[in-house]
């Protein structure tokens, strides 16, 4: 279950910080955060669905470290980022 191709491109393109930029951790977290939403809405209907569930959670680790990278290298980006996706509260 992955994300459409149109849906990749968007988030890229306004999460990029040059042209081209794919590999950049705000990129790479709002794939994830995506990825997560489409998981959570799977699981509404799946409720049993343990083996998807495993990987939701090495998703929300992985994106954790990312997060906690961004927070130390970025402060200032980091801020912006979670409030664009609404990640922490």
């Amino acid at each position: 279950m992955g994300l459409p191709a149109d849906k990749i491109r968007e988030i890229t393109k306004k999460f990029a910080q040059s042209k081209g930029d794919t590999a950049s951790a705000q990129v790479q977290i709002a794939l994830l955060t995506e990825r997560l939403k489409m998981l959570n809405e799977h699981f509404k209907v799946n409720a049993k669905d343990h083996h998807s569930r495993r990987g939701l959670l090495k998703l929300v680790g992985q994106r954790r470290k990312l997060l906690r990278y961004l927070g130390k290298r970025n402060p200032s980006s980091y801020k912006t980022l979670i409030a664009e996706l609404g990640i922490r509260r």
